[in-house]
């Protein structure tokens, strides 16, 4: 591992350098003795898309990062900005990502735009409202045991089939010297979803191992139970409208260090948009960078968040979602690298669900090579998340499954309960924007191994 990361640094240095704008000479100064070089015109960064996620596996493919920072007034921010990116995981999963940020081309307006696709032959699925779900992690365990013979992979109980295809395009606009914006956009999305293909989960495994056909999928349980309908089961096209205001007054946006950068917007999905299974949602962040050293040196940061549901119910296959306006776009949780880190993906799922990002960022070196701003830093934090308002969890299926529906209800908690995280990071950053991060996460508390191992990633960027 220690030369797979030593190896992946030295190709994320070499090729965000070697497409950057032309220099006269290479040279190495600390930033004692000369401030940081404001960055002009075009930067490209075409790299393999090397990267490790504990849920999702080893991640092999190709990214394309290409900042226009013009005459440079406007460094660390960009004028507009592309990414492109084709990616495959060893686990199965295929993402394809597009996306645009303008700030010229329409006066006044900020234009972001997305398309992305992401298709999993194993998505994970743990039932819904948190610790409310029992995830067997015992089984699990035992299936992984090579030599335990008596056990099959028992993983695939908690995998469904998801193909998610999303398109955005959003319009920031200013209100109030340009720290208070409205935000407005179109967001549509498709959704499609079922129980795993077996014939593929079993592939090449010996055959104790194989998850049998007797063996029901939670999902498939969910649907026999009645608390997934025959409605949403398979998915379904969302046409959304989101409305919203933003106060944001962040020094720089790929590594802020001081500054607030706080949000809120209504989503709106009705039947006559085009809305297979109409609903109506809200989000509320609030993210805060206080600076302890200046200059970037030592930073403390946290994010709360709030992702809510308006009236009694909404699809259960937008619940996941960390909602956004603006060049971001959505992240599917909780768990997982960009909602909380360390615990499985998707493990918390309800209709209004509360979390918490905090952190320490200690950046311990700054330098320029070859005309490029680099940085490593350190990090320190805690996540956690929470379901505030489950969704319907009473039996409603037939009754010849009410014993199993009772039995697996009486493993789990009478309610969710708070899933808290801890964990450290390595991250290398270049002219502000070019971050890779190394970071692990742990459960903690009392009923932490309901929520994994814990989960190692290599990614890029800060979570916030």
């Amino acid at each position: 591992m220690r030369k797979f990361v030593s190896t992946l640094l030295i190709l994320l240095f070499v090729a965000g350098t070697a497409f950057a704008k032309k220099e006269k000479k290479a040279e190495v100064q600390s930033d004692t003795e000369k401030s940081e070089i404001v960055k002009t015109g075009y930067n490209f960064g075409p790299l393999p898309a090397v990267a490790f996620d504990a849920d999702k596996g080893f991640q092999l493919g190709a990214l394309l990062n290409i900042y226009d920072f013009g005459d440079g007034s406007t460094y660390p921010n960009t004028r507009q900005q592309w990414y492109m990116e084709a990616s495959f995981f060893t686990k199965g999963s295929q993402q394809y990502i597009l996306s645009y940020d303008n700030r010229f081309l329409i006066p006044g307006v900020r234009w972001s735009s997305a398309l992305t696709i992401f298709n999993d032959k194993a998505m994970d699925f743990y039932g819904f409202n948190g610790y409310m779900s029992y995830f067997d992690h015992e089984k699990v365990a035992a299936g992984k045991d090579k030599k335990n013979e008596q056990m099959y992979i028992y993983t695939p109980k908690y995998r469904i089939n998801r193909l998610a295809i999303l398109f955005k395009s959003d319009f920031v606009g200013n209100i109030w010297q340009k720290k208070l914006f409205w935000e407005a956009g179109y967001h549509f999305s498709y959704f499609k979803q079922g129980a795993i293909n077996r014939e593929k989960i079993n592939k090449n495994k010996a055959d104790y191992k194989m998850f049998p056909d007797t063996e029901k999928t939670l999902f498939e349980q969910y649907r026999e139970w009645g608390l997934i309908s025959d409605q949403e089961a398979n998915g379904g096209i969302n046409s959304t409208v989101r409305l919203g205001l933003l106060f944001d007054t962040r020094d720089k946006e790929g590594a802020p260090s001081r500054g607030i950068w706080a949000e809120a917007h209504i989503i709106a999905a009705p039947k006559w948009l085009g809305t297979t299974n109409p609903y109506y949602r809200y989000s509320a962040t609030f993210r805060h960078y206080i600076p302890v050293i200046k200059n970037d040196v030592l930073t403390i940061a946290y994010r709360l968040n709030y992702e809510g549901t308006i009236g009694k119910n909404a699809p259960y296959y937008v619940c996941p979602y960390l909602t956004t306006v603006g060049p971001l776009y959505d992240r599917d949780g909780m768990g997982g690298y960009r909602t909380v880190r360390g615990i499985m993906r998707n493990r918390v799922q309800g209709l209004d669900v509360a979390s918490y990002n905090a952190e320490i960022r200690w950046r311990f070196v700054n330098f320029t090579l070859w005309k490029q701003n680099i940085a490593f830093g350190l990090s320190a934090f805690s996540d956690g998340t929470y379901v505030t308002r489950g969704r319907d969890m009473s039996f409603k299926g037939a009754e010849q499954y009410r014993a199993e529906y009772d039995e697996y209800m009486s493993k789990g908690q009478p309610k969710d309960l708070p899933h808290i995280t801890v964990g450290a990071g390595l991250r290398f950053i270049m002219n502000q924007n070019f971050i890779v991060a190394f970071e692990y996460g742990k459960p903690v508390g009392k009923y932490s191994k309901q929520d994994g191992k814990g989960a190692f990633y290599i990614n890029t960027g800060y979570l916030f």
